[in-house]
C-alpha cells in the first residue's frame, strides 16, 4: 500500500514538474543566442590574427571554411536529436567507439575550453583599450584580474544565462549589421567587387598555402559544439528545434563574419599589419567608416561579449571536468577544484606567451579540430551501424514470411509474438542496439525508433555527405598538426597528461574492486516490455529476475 501511495503520488507530481521545467526549455531562438554568443564573438580576434599568416587572403580563407562550417550544422543538428542527454563529443565518441575515446574527445574539448577563456579574454581588454587607452600597456595583468574575478564569481554560483546570451547576441549582431551598413554606403558596388582582385593581387596559391588557410580559418567558428550540450533544455521536438536554431546561425554568421573579415583586413592594411591595432580592427573599422559614436559602441560591447564568452569557457570547462570526474577519469577531488582549474590553467597560458594573441592564435585549433572530427567520425560510425542494421531487417523479413506464413504486406513492427523460445535463446545479443534498432526473436524485426530513418535517396545523400564532412575536417586538423607545430605541443601535451591521469584513476578504481560504468546513450521506448524494479541489497532481487524472465514470453524485458 505505501509503495502504491507513493506511486500515485509521484505520477500526480509528474505533469506539474514536467509544467516546471517546459518553462525553462530553451526554443530555436534562445539557442541560436547561445551559439552566437559564443561563435560571434570570434569575428572581433580572428581578422588580424589570420591577416598574420595567410595576408590578404584572410576573407578568402573564411568564405571558403564557412562551406564546411554549414555541413558540420547539419551534422551538429542530429547529434542533438539523437544525443538528447547531451555531453558532445564524449557521449557521441563514447557510444560510436569507445568510452576511452570518449574520455579523448573530453580531452580535446578541455584544451579548445582553455585557449578560448584566455584569447577571449585578453581580447575583450584589447577591445577597452579603444576607449580607455591607459589600459594597453597593463592589458595582460588587466585580464588576469578578470579572469580571477569570473573564477570567484562562479565559484559562488554565477554562471551563463540563455536570456543574457540572447541579448548579447543581439547586440553583437545589430552591431554587425551597423558597420556593414555603415561601409556599405560610403562605397559603391564595383568598389567592393574589386575588393576581390585586390584580395588576390599578387598572390600565389598553392596545394600547401591552400590548406593551411583553410585549416587555419577553423578559428573563426569555434563554438558551434555548444549546440550539442543545450539537448538536455532543448524543447521537443528537438531536430526541429536545432535545425532552426543552426539555420539562424549559419545565416547571422554568413552575413557577418566572412564579409567583416575581408572589410577589416582590405580597407586597413596598415592597421591589419599594425600588431596592436590588429586586435581592435572591427572597432577601427566603425570608427573609420562611421563615427566615434560607433566606434565606441563596437569597443564596449565586443569587450562585455568577449568576457561574457570567457566566462561560457570557464563553465564549459567546469562541466567537462565534472563529467570527467563522475566517469570515473578524474579523481573525485577535481569535482571540488574545477572552477580553479578552468580559471587558472587559462592564467598559465597568459602568462606562459606573456599575453602575446598572435601566439594563442597558433596554439589553437587542435583540440576544436579534434573535437569536430572525433564528433563526425562517431556520427558517420552510428549511421552506417543504423544503415547496416535496415539493411539486415530488410533481407531477414521476407524469410521469416515465407516460414511464418504471414501476410508480405504486414510490416514487420506488426508480427506477433509467437516465435518460440528456443528461437529466443539462440539469438544473440543486439549489436544494433546503440542505434536505436532492435531486431525482435527469430530475426523478425520490430519496427524502428524515432531516431532510425528507412534507406532512401536523401538519407544516402545525407550520409555521403557527413562522410564528406567528416574527411574535410579531418584533413584541416591533420594539416594544423603540421603547420602549427606550437598548436600540437600544447593540445597534445594537455591532451596527453589528461589521458594518463584518466589511465592511473580508472586502473585505481578496477584494482579496488570497482569497475566503472559509463552511460552514453538513452534506449529508445520498447512496446510491450516487461519492467522489472530492483531495489539496493534487496534479497528478493533474484527472484524478481527469474520471474521477469518466465513471464516475459519473449517480450524484451526493462531492469529498473
Amino acid at each position: 500500500m505505501a509503495q502504491d501511495a507513493a506511486t500515485q503520488e509521484t505520477s500526480d507530481q509528474a505533469p506539474q514538474e514536467e509544467v516546471h521545467a517546459g518553462k525553462h526549455l530553451l526554443g530555436p531562438i534562445l539557442c541560436w543566442a547561445v551559439v552566437f554568443a559564443d561563435i560571434g564573438t570570434s569575428v572581433y580576434y580572428v581578422p588580424g590574427i589570420l591577416y598574420g599568416t595567410v595576408g590578404r587572403l584572410a576573407g578568402f580563407f573564411v568564405f571558403l571554411t564557412m562551406t564546411v562550417f554549414v555541413l558540420l550544422t547539419l551534422k551538429y543538428a542530429e547529434v542533438t536529436n539523437r544525443f538528447p542527454q547531451g555531453g558532445g563529443v564524449v557521449t557521441v565518441a563514447a557510444q560510436a567507439m569507445n568510452h576511452w575515446v570518449g574520455a579523448l574527445g573530453g580531452m580535446f574539448i578541455l584544451v579548445d575550453y582553455f585557449l578560448t577563456a584566455a584569447i577571449s579574454c585578453l581580447s575583450g581588454m584589447l577591445y577597452l583599450s579603444v576607449v580607455l587607452p591607459a589600459i594597453g600597456p597593463f592589458a595582460l595583468e588587466i585580464t588576469i584580474g578578470v579572469l580571477v574575478l569570473l573564477g570567484i564569481l562562479n565559484w559562488v554560483g554565477v554562471s551563463e544565462s540563455a536570456r543574457v546570451s540572447l541579448v548579447g547576441a543581439v547586440i553583437a549582431f545589430c552591431s554587425d549589421v551597423a558597420i556593414l551598413i555603415t561601409v556599405f554606403t560610403h562605397i559603391s558596388f564595383s568598389d567592393f567587387l574589386s575588393l576581390f582582385s585586390r584580395m588576390f593581387a599578387h598572390q600565389h596559391l598553392t596545394v600547401v598555402s591552400i590548406l593551411t588557410g583553410f585549416a587555419g580559418s577553423f578559428l573563426a567558428f569555434s563554438g558551434l559544439e555548444s549546440i550539442s550540450q543545450l539537448s538536455p533544455v532543448m524543447k521537443t521536438p528537438r531536430k526541429r528545434v536545432a535545425g532552426i536554431a543552426l539555420l539562424l546561425v549559419v545565416l547571422t554568421i554568413g552575413v557577418t563574419s566572412p564579409v567583416l573579415t575581408m572589410l577589416s583586413t582590405l580597407l586597413q592594411p596598415r592597421e591589419a599589419s599594425d600588431p596592436v591595432l590588429s586586435n581592435q580592427l572591427i572597432s577601427l573599422l566603425a570608427g573609420h567608416w562611421g563615427s566615434i559614436f560607433l566606434q565606441t559602441e563596437v569597443a564596449i560591447s565586443a569587450s562585455a561579449l568577449l568576457v561574457f564568452a570567457s566566462n561560457t569557457a570557464i563553465i564549459g570547462s567546469y562541466h567537462v571536468f565534472m563529467a570527467l570526474s563522475r566517469m570515473d577519469f578524474f579523481p573525485a577531488f577535481v569535482l571540488r577544484y574545477s572552477i580553479a582549474l578552468a580559471t587558472g590553467i587559462p592564467i598559465v597560458i597568459l602568462l606562459l606567451v606573456q599575453g602575446n594573441i598572435n601566439t594563442l592564435g597558433d596554439m589553437y585549433a587542435f583540440g576544436l579540430l579534434g573535437a569536430f572530427t572525433l564528433t563526425c567520425l562517431g556520427l558517420d560510425i552510428v549511421r552506417y551501424r543504423e544503415r547496416k542494421a535496415v539493411r539486415a531487417k530488410a533481407y531477414q523479413w521476407p524469410a521469416n514470411w515465407q516460414r511464418n506464413g504471414h501476410d508480405e504486406h504486414v510490416p514487420p513492427g506488426n508480427v506477433s509474438h509467437d516465435s518460440s523460445q528456443d528461437t529466443l535463446k539462440n539469438t544473440p545479443p543486439d549489436r544494433h542496439a546503440l542505434t536505436g534498432v532492435s531486431i525482435a526473436q527469430g530475426g523478425v524485426a520490430t519496427a524502428p525508433s524515432a531516431r532510425t530513418r528507412p534507406l532512401s535517396f536523401w538519407s544516402t545523400l545525407d550520409f555521403w555527405l557527413g562522410v564528406l564532412t567528416t574527411i574535410l575536417v579531418l584533413t584541416a586538423w591533420m594539416t594544423n598538426l603540421v603547420s602549427k607545430p606550437l598548436a600540437t605541443a600544447f593540445g597534445g601535451s594537455v591532451a596527453s597528461i589528461g589521458m594518463i591521469i584518466a589511465y592511473i584513476n580508472y586502473q585505481s578504481h578496477k584494482r579496488q574492486g570497482r569497475s566503472p560504468v559509463v552511460t552514453t546513450g538513452i534506449e529508445g521506448r520498447l512496446p510491450g516490455s516487461v519492467l522489472a524494479v530492483l531495489i539496493e541489497g534487496n534479497e528478493h532481487n533474484d527472484a524478481v529476475i527469474h520471474s521477469a524472465i518466465n513471464a516475459a514470453d519473449g517480450h524484451p524485458v526493462v531492469f529498473l
